[in-house]
């Protein structure tokens, strides 16, 4: 069993208990109630600059500790402060160290200040009811991993998306994914440098795809950016958005990092 697929069986396992019909009436509530935060796709819409997802995790299968202990209030101030685009918050807990409520305290600390950046759940979505949990917890977007599903579960999950007026990131990783992902008309694909089946990482893979993802779909490097090179390599193969984690997590001066990528 690869790495992904081993994460997989955990959170289909691990969500068994809270697994049941989510109806849509209950996600356009919630759309109805919906955050202040602006939509996801608009803030990764600049023409002038290379957008910025700042991403909150603790830990990864493949970099181990990375910031054990954090507090994601205080690195979403530390990211708001610098003016980060949006930000992704890891909710998964056995292999990132995130939880729920993490994002549910971001977003509260985000509204508290009059901010509108929007927020991304980022997890291993697998079923309605973890569409349900973001639009509650205020996310403005989900993820899906292409790869992780089947046409029909994409299916699925791209229509609560939909009913709960949430953007969802469709991430690939090869040709047969973009090609798959194209038939569910996206507005934003994330290339993921990092393959997970080994989490092994290589910005090649962006320089690969994201010229053949057609024009009017934005378009993001995920994974292996850690300075003003990586992220140059992304925006000179057409990336119009960048979602980075380790490297600011690590950063001593992470506000100054967002600067220089904002400067491309």
């Amino acid at each position: 069993m690869d790495k992904l697929e081993e994460i997989m069986a955990s959170k289909r396992k691990s969500l068994e208990h809270v697994m049941r019909p989510i109806k849509t009436r209950e996600l356009e509530m919630l759309a109805r109630s919906k955050s202040p935060s602006i939509p996801f796709i608009e803030a990764l819409s600049s023409p002038d600059q290379l957008s910025i997802i700042a991403e909150i995790k603790r830990k990864s299968p493949s970099a181990g500790d990375i910031a054990k202990g954090m507090n994601a209030v205080e690195q979403a101030r530390v990211y708001n402060n610098s003016q980060a685009d949006a930000l992704s918050i890891l909710t998964d807990t056995d292999y990132f160290g995130g939880s729920l409520n993490d994002l549910c305290d971001v977003v509260d600390f985000l509204h508290q200040h009059e901010r509108t950046t929007p927020c991304l759940r980022k997890d291993f979505m697998i079923h309605p009811i973890q569409v349900l949990e973001a639009a509650e917890a205020g996310a403005k977007c989900i993820l899906i991993i292409v790869r992780a599903l089947s046409n029909d579960e994409i299916k699925i999950l791209q229509e609560a998306a939909f009913h709960a007026d949430l953007d969802v990131l469709y991430e690939i990783h090869n040709e047969s994914e973009l090609e798959k992902v194209l038939a569910f008309d996206p507005k934003i694909v994330g290339v993921n440098n990092r393959d997970l089946r080994q989490f092994t990482t290589d910005l090649a893979i962006s320089e690969t795809l994201i010229p053949q993802i057609p024009q009017g779909i934005i378009k993001v490097s995920e994974s292996g950016i850690f300075d003003i090179e990586d992220a140059m390599r992304a925006r000179n193969c057409g990336a119009d958005a960048i979602l980075v984690g380790e490297a600011l997590m690590r950063s001593e001066d992470p506000e100054s990092l967002i600067e220089e990528f904002h400067s491309l």
